[in-house]
């Protein structure tokens, strides 16, 4: 059941992404910016968490995921390093995505040819 439950709450969430690029006159990267930022509020006050209790990766992997992520790590760093940890915690709960897309696009760039 727990695989339904992420791929519906996961489904649901590009649909949304989907219907604001299809509905407003905005770009990839403003949605982008935008839900990396909902998920950001709404893990602050405590309700993506809830989500993601729920969903599992369905509510991690897409971008709102990220966006907790973030804000999750912040709040356990600054417990225990305190003020500092607002910069550092988001990177180091989230340096295993950032890694991984650095890696992914390194190795997609040096294997494949750009258009001209």
């Amino acid at each position: 059941m727990t695989f339904l439950w992420a791929f519906v709450i996961g489904g649901l969430l590009c649909v949304l992404a989907q219907l604001v690029l299809d509905l407003f006159p905005v770009t990839p990267a403003h949605v982008l910016v935008l839900f990396v930022v909902l998920g950001a509020i709404f893990g602050g006050v405590g309700l993506y968490g809830k989500l993601v209790s729920f969903a599992g990766a369905g509510a991690t992997v897409p971008l709102p995921g990220f966006g907790y992520t973030l804000v999750t790590g912040i709040g356990e760093a600054v417990k225990t390093k305190g003020v500092l940890g607002l910069l550092t915690g988001g990177l180091t709960a989230a340096a295993g995505g950032i890694k991984a897309a650095v890696l992914f696009g390194l190795t997609a760039a040096l294997v494949f040819k750009p258009k001209t």
